[in-house]
């Protein structure tokens, strides 16, 4: 059954790029968003969210309700090389 998909916060960007990360959301999140692949990880003590989707440079932090059987995208950012920005701010982790 599908998961439901939440955005906690709406980013500021380009509608390309928002259809992009949403695209990724849809095709990747809807089902089994607990199951780890190549472009979803589980993160150990992470400060943003137990979970990363990657979809090119963008990165998708989630969070999953298995009662509520729901997805929410905590946060959105992109990296340059090893660097994480969230809004543009670059993000220590």
């Amino acid at each position: 059954m599908p998961q439901a998909v939440l955005l906690s916060q709406q980013s500021p960007t380009k509608n390309y790029t928002l259809k992009l990360i949403i695209s990724a959301i849809r095709q990747q999140l809807t089902f089994q968003p607990t199951v780890g692949t190549l472009n979803r990880k589980q993160l150990r003590m992470h400060p943003i969210a137990t979970w990363e989707l990657q979809s090119g440079k963008y990165r998708c932090f989630y969070e999953v309700d298995e009662v509520m059987r729901e997805v929410v995208i905590v946060s959105v950012g992109h990296k340059i090389h090893d660097r994480l920005f969230i809004r543009d701010v670059e993000v220590k982790l």
